[in-house]
């Protein structure tokens, strides 16, 4: 017997490789340019133009910016006859990274219509995952492949049709997406309210990307002070060094002595160094002692440790340091550059600044509020009640951020609610979520699902049911001489003595209704899964039982109520409400 079809090809049957997966914390991009006036020559002179517009775009536009790790690039790539720019960006831990090339990326496609863009990382479609909440219900992960793309500024989406029509329905391949574009373009969809969610992060640019930038004083050496000066997009891998450390890291810092140490701890100055936003927070969130190299030196150089920013100077020396020694990071473009500038400084070709170079320097140094939050002001936002404080915790965009992400899980958590107005008690009583405390119910309107949504065992109106069906007054309490002690845990009720003929009779027709739900199975306390019968049901405590068919007994007196079995290790009773009530009724009418 064959098994299922998995939909994989072998090398006879039309095999066109594995399926390429994107490492963590990368976003890859392609640009295509799509005019069926144009001949293949003339598609690659447009491409090359485009590749030159995004040099000149991220010259204006990011004079003065950091990456965190790789920067945003377009290479011409040419594959399957096709021609094509691709590029691939690992934005580590700054996930704003990502959305400036997003960013990018859609002023590219706003200066050359006929420029067709998809992006996607690690998680697929993360445009169509930020636009979630507006996006069709055929629109899944599934089928979402080569169906989104970037044109004119504008998201568009490539709908979901069936082989007559050419396209076949689900997944689909490059090629069929690419021909449903230049032959189809009116049938893609445009639709407001997803594009306006998955670029909802691109309305703070271009002013986000100064305001992604920290700018700090430091006392460093002046060697790193002059190697920052020719170059400060370096301060990110050494940042990166640091974070990252391990012992093997470690080790050239540890030795004693300095002759190996391409920065030594010595002629300090205090100057302002940027860093991105993320790596000032991991700079300031990790402590690390004072290498033990550093030790002898430092006592030559004064009180060093008690000016304007040496924890984080030393800190940042340590992870220059670092990148510099360690083997595997020798071929990186940022370390032979930074290699051959100290070789210059050693060699005399060129020469480190004076005191009075390093005063005309800028000296910039930003507020580090960002950093703190005030929990009871987050508190108050997760509650949507923040406002209170015209400053509020963090920045806008963190307060912005917050409030779309409450709103989205408390959308997702009450779209599927709903239900009958008047639902009757025992109807409520839907299957719980297998709690051992309560009951929890998915249907609104009830009293029972008003606050939390949990649903209590209403005493009273329980034993008001009860007298009802017997005959007996709705409202009649039980005589107070008959109420005894209810223990919840007891395997057994104590009765209750009672005078009368009337007593005698609700005697006689309560253990004749007991009879005959225990046959029923209806106080089944071993009941298991398998074998329950079909119908509503509910499981709570044993002690919430206990405490409701007590009351049903207080005004008889009974010997009758079930022992709990011994294999009921969970503490749970399966009590099936809609045959009971059944069962109830029958009697009443009796």
């Amino acid at each position: 017997m064959e098994g299922p079809s998995d939909g994989f090809k072998w090398f006879g049957e039309g095999f066109d490789g594995f399926p390429k997966i994107l490492p963590d914390d990368c976003v890859q991009y392609t640009l295509y340019v799509i005019n069926e006036r144009l001949n293949s020559l003339e598609a690659r002179a447009q491409l090359r133009k485009v590749q030159a517009a995004a040099v000149s775009l991220c010259k204006s536009l990011l004079k003065s910016f950091i990456w965190q790790r790789d920067e945003f690039r377009l290479e011409l790539k040419q594959e399957k006859g096709l021609s094509f720019l691709q590029g691939r960006t690992n934005f580590g831990d700054s996930v704003e990274d990502e959305w400036l090339v997003v960013y990018l990326l859609r002023e590219l496609s706003r200066q050359y219509p006929d420029s067709w863009v998809r992006v996607c990382d690690s998680d697929g479609e993360f445009l169509l995952v930020e636009a979630a909440d507006a996006l069709p219900k055929w629109l899944n992960p599934e089928i979402a492949e080569n169906r989104v793309w970037i044109n004119d500024g504008k998201l568009l989406i490539i709908p979901k049709e069936g082989k007559k029509n050419g396209v076949r329905e689900g997944g689909l391949k490059l090629n069929a997406a690419l021909t449903f574009i230049q032959d189809r373009k009116p049938g893609l969809l445009h639709t407001l309210a997803i594009e306006s969610e998955a670029f909802h992060r691109l309305q703070k640019y271009p002013a986000q990307i100064e305001n992604s930038l920290h700018h700090a004083l430091v006392t460093i050496p002046r060697r790193l002070a002059y190697v920052l000066r020719e170059n400060s997009t370096y301060i990110s891998p050494a940042v990166e060094a640091f974070y990252l450390r391990d012992p093997i890291a470690l080790k050239p810092l540890q030795s004693p002595g300095f002759s190996k140490l391409s920065i030594p701890p010595e002629d300090w100055v205090t100057v302002s160094v940027k860093f991105t936003k993320v790596g000032f927070a991991q700079l300031k969130g990790q402590d690390i002692k004072t290498p033990r190299a550093w030790i002898s030196l430092l006592r030559d150089s004064g009180d060093i440790t008690g000016q304007v920013g040496y924890e984080v100077g030393m800190k940042v020396t340590c992870g220059f340091e670092m990148l510099l020694s360690d083997p595997q990071k020798k071929d990186d473009k940022c370390v032979r550059e930074i290699s051959l500038l100290l070789e210059d400084i050693d060699t005399g070709e060129d020469h480190l600044p004076s005191d009075d170079d390093i005063k005309k320097w800028e000296r910039k140094e930003d507020n580090e509020s960002w950093l703190d939050i005030n929990f009871e002001e987050f508190d108050r936002e997760l509650s949507g009640k923040g406002g209170e404080d015209p400053a509020g915790f963090g920045d806008k965009a963190a307060q912005g951020n917050l409030r779309r992400l409450v709103s989205r899980f408390e959308k997702f958590m009450n779209e599927d609610e709903g239900g009958a107005q008047d639902a009757e008690f025992l109807d409520d009583m839907d299957e719980d979520n297998d709690s051992d405390t309560s009951a929890t119910s998915t249907t609104g309107g009830s009293e029972a699902d008003v606050g939390e949504g949990e649903v209590d065992f209403d005493e009273d109106r329980f034993a008001s049911m009860m007298r009802e069906m017997m005959g007996l007054p709705a409202n009649e309490p039980p005589d107070a001489t008959t109420q005894s002690e209810i223990r919840p845990d007891s395997a057994a009720l104590s009765c209750v003595k009672s005078n009368g003929k009337e007593d005698e009779e609700i005697r006689k027709a309560m253990h004749g209704m007991e009879a005959e739900l225990r046959d029923a199975g209806a106080l089944s306390l071993d009941s298991r899964p398998d074998d329950k019968p079909p119908g509503k049901k509910s499981v709570l405590s044993t002690k919430d039982i206990d405490r409701g068919v007590a009351i049903s007994h207080l005004a008889t007196g009974c010997d009758g109520f079930p022992e709990q079995s011994s294999s009921d290790e969970d503490g749970e009773l399966n009590i099936d409400f809609g045959r009971a009530k059944e069962l109830l009724s029958r009697m009443a009418d009796d």
